[in-house]
């Protein structure tokens, strides 16, 4: 009696990279530790001054150059050249623990009905005794944040997935060119609409702990929030959003069929 095959879906990394040679090393180091290795890796390389090329090319990454300026639009390029059914995304500070790639396989093997997942994170460095209620304090106020203004969970850059027919289904609306965007609650704001988005624990990832190291870069981190909610105005004002939300699950628990989110 033969076995039943189980197809493994085929999955894209995308690491948008400036000047962080030393810290992408590591990245590329933990995915080569994979338990599942994925199909492609894909740096995008926006304009660094350093290494960061040469190092992504050593560990056999594809080097895709973006000389648009800004995150939204290196990310971008990197989903677009995605060959994979699954773009899983993180910083080029990120270290995936082993078992990364295979959940997110597993994810969307059995969600069918689930466009995208995003999960946590813990700091790599910092005073070891404030890692962990400094990370939890950074995301939870951010997911937070995010989930009141969207109605549904947002996206974590430092660690999310999607389906890369979701990823065509927005990449015409999302504000590459805009540097001033949150990249990934922008992209949230538009998968959010039609896609279903859902946390994943379990997606373990250790950050660096840049949020932290000046005042100023962390305003600046929640300045660019702030501007994302702005951008979307008037259509995506939070309370008329969550109204269309509410009103297209009540219509969908109705009629029994699928509802966005």
């Amino acid at each position: 009696m033969s076995v039943p095959t189980v197809s493994v879906l085929t999955l894209s990394v995308v690491i948008p990279v400036k000047d962080d040679a030393a810290e992408l090393d590591a990245c590329l180091r933990a995915l080569r530790r994979q338990s599942e290795p994925p199909d492609e890796i894909i740096v995008v390389d926006n304009g660094s001054q350093d290494g960061s090329a040469r190092v992504a090319a050593e560990h056999g990454a594809t080097v895709i150059r973006c000389d648009e300026p800004g995150i939204p639009a290196a990310s971008s390029a990197g989903y677009d050249a995605a060959r994979g059914e699954i773009i899983a995304r993180l910083d080029a500070d990120g270290v995936p623990d082993p078992t990364w790639v295979a959940t997110i396989r597993a994810a969307f093997r059995d969600g069918p009905d689930i466009d995208a997942i995003t999960g946590g994170a813990r700091f790599l460095d910092g005073p070891p005794r404030l890692r962990s209620p400094l990370a939890w304090m950074y995301l939870a106020a951010y997911h937070l944040a995010a989930a009141s203004a969207l109605g549904h969970p947002s996206l974590f850059g430092s660690n999310f997935a999607m389906r890369a027919d979701a990823w065509r289904s927005v990449r015409g609306s999302v504000h590459r060119h805009d540097q001033r965007v949150h990249d990934d609650f922008d992209l949230a704001y538009h998968l959010g609409r039609e896609h279903r988005i859902r946390y994943r624990s379990g997606l373990g990832m250790r950050i660096a702990v840049r949020p932290f190291r000046s005042a100023r870069l962390f305003a600046v981190r929640f300045g660019r929030g702030f501007y994302t909610v702005a951008r979307h105005m008037p259509e995506d004002f939070p309370p008329m959003r969550w109204t269309r939300r509410i009103a297209t699950r009540w219509g969908s628990a109705r009629t029994g069929g699928r509802y966005a989110g």
